[in-house]
C-alpha cells in the first residue's frame, strides 16, 4: 500500500511550497515571538494572537467590536476569483428572504431587472442539482444571502495579500 500520494497539480504543489516556506505567527515559538513571554506565562497572563480578539486575554470577555458601516454606493466590486458570488452594493436591512417572501426578487426577478436598472439573477439560479433548467429560481439558490454578502468599510481582521489571476497575469507581461 502506498502512503504518499503525488500531487499531479503544479498550483496545489506551488501553494503546498508557499504554505511550508512561509512562517506565521502561530509556528514561532512564544519566546522568539516575545522575549518577556515566558515571565507572562509564569505570571498565568496568557496573551491571545487571535485577530478577532485584538489582543484581548484569553481569560477575559473583550468587548465587542463596532459594526461596519454598509457601503450604499450601488458600485459593484470586481470579484477575486471567477465563482465569486457577487456582493450586494446597497443596505439590504429590513428585507424579508424567508421560505414566504424573497424582497431580493422584486428587482433582481427576469421580468422586473430591467425596470429597476438591477442585474438578472444569473441563469445559474434557475438550475437544480442535475443541471435542469428550471422556470422559476431553484430552492437551493432562493436564499440569497447564505453566499452573497452586504459590502461594508469593515478593516480586515488578518493581512490579506491575495493578489487575483489578471494582476498576476498583468505583472508577468511587464518587463
Amino acid at each position: 500500500m502506498r502512503i504518499v500520494k503525488t500531487i499531479t497539480s503544479p498550483l496545489v504543489g506551488r501553494l503546498l511550497v508557499g504554505l511550508l516556506l512561509a512562517s506565521p505567527l502561530w509556528l514561532t515559538p512564544a519566546s522568539a515571538q516575545d522575549p518577556n513571554a515566558d515571565a507572562q506565562a509564569s505570571a498565568g497572563e496568557y496573551h491571545s494572537i487571535d485577530a478577532m480578539r485584538r489582543g484581548e486575554p484569553l481569560t477575559s470577555e473583550p468587548m465587542a467590536a463596532p459594526m461596519a458601516r454598509v457601503e450604499n454606493a450601488d458600485r459593484r466590486r470586481q470579484r477575486a476569483w471567477p465563482e465569486q458570488p457577487p456582493t450586494i452594493p446597497h443596505s439590504i436591512d429590513g428585507y424579508q428572504v424567508d421560505k414566504n417572501a424573497n424582497r431580493c426578487l422584486l428587482c433582481h426577478a427576469r421580468a422586473n431587472a430591467e425596470t429597476f436598472q438591477a442585474p438578472m439573477v444569473s441563469v445559474t439560479h434557475f438550475m437544480d442539482r442535475d443541471s435542469q433548467v428550471l422556470a422559476q429560481i431553484s430552492a437551493r439558490r432562493y436564499f440569497c444571502t447564505q453566499c452573497h454578502v452586504v459590502q461594508t468599510d469593515a478593516r480586515l481582521l488578518v493581512g490579506n495579500t491575495f493578489v487575483d489571476v489578471d494582476a498576476m497575469l498583468q505583472a508577468g507581461r511587464e518587463p
